[in-house]
């Protein structure tokens, strides 16, 4: 089902953004946003630098308050109940893959895994060793459990930052150019890698990316925002857009290069 399709309910829904608007001060980014994202889904959110994708992710996981709307994961208001109650509420039901993998340096990658897990939920502490290896495994960084981050490869540290990400089983993952500064092949092993985890583990995710072969290969169904239009100018399967009459749209797709004295001042 499409990202973007009505329906009677969003309660179903893993995310739905309403009429939402996102900025910094007086400065508006994103105005009027709507669209909903169906669990199990691997949603891109695509444009160019500076077009408002990583503050709408922002907005989506309750770090940036929208200035109009609403924005629903699993029909419960973000913003609802107040900051402590939301976090809460949030840390067993999303999951969250920085752009820098944000690994705490001083600890070794058993480590880093184990602390949400220990600090946000209940699993005896004779068993978490256990978790943490298994959920190195599944981002193949298995047997890594004593090493630091200043010791791995930047796309290790990637997949690092993957398996905490998804240290306590969320239901949804949020990704922030997961592939960015990784070489072809890399980034490769990187979609596969999420594709894989959305398949076995039925995890929804919201990928912000502007890594063309990444989008083909992992969409079901992509936004793409743009920063002169502030919001949304196109949605759907990516091969659909990739035919898109929109100039915008299509450039994107194609890397058509914009004549310079049409860029914004």
């Amino acid at each position: 089902m499409p990202a973007d399709s009505a329906n009677n309910s969003t309660s179903e829904r893993a995310i739905c953004a309403e009429n939402v608007s996102l900025g910094y001060g007086d400065r508006t980014i994103l105005k009027d946003v709507s669209f909903c994202v169906e669990q199990g889904q691997i949603v891109t959110v695509l444009g160019g630098s500076g077009s408002g994708k990583s503050t709408l992710m922002k907005g989506l996981i309750g770090l940036l308050k929208p200035t109009k709307g609403r924005v629903r994961l699993y029909g419960k208001d973000i913003f609802e109940t107040g900051a402590e109650a939301w976090l809460e509420w949030a840390r067993r039901r999303i999951g969250v893959l920085f752009q820098s993998g944000a690994l705490i340096g001083s600890l070794t990658l058993g480590e880093n895994i184990a602390l949400p897990i220990r600090e946000f939920s209940n699993v005896p502490k004779e068993i978490l060793p256990e978790i943490v290896r298994l959920k190195l495994e599944m981002v193949r960084l298995g047997g890594y459990e004593s090493y630091y981050p200043a010791e791995l490869s930047g796309g290790m540290k990637k997949r690092a930052g993957l398996a905490r990400a998804i240290a306590l089983d969320p239901k949804t993952l949020f990704c922030d150019e997961p592939t960015e500064g990784l070489d072809p092949v890399i980034s490769a092993e990187m979609d596969n890698l999420l594709m894989e985890l959305n398949r076995v583990l039925g995890i929804t995710m919201v990928v912000v990316t502007h890594d063309l072969p990444s989008i083909k290969a992992i969409s079901d169904w992509s936004i793409m925002v743009d920063g002169e239009a502030r919001g949304i100018i196109a949605t759907g399967p990516p091969n659909e857009l990739e035919n898109s009459s929109d100039s915008r749209v299509y450039d994107f797709f194609h890397r058509i290069a914009r004549p310079v004295n049409s860029e914004r001042r």
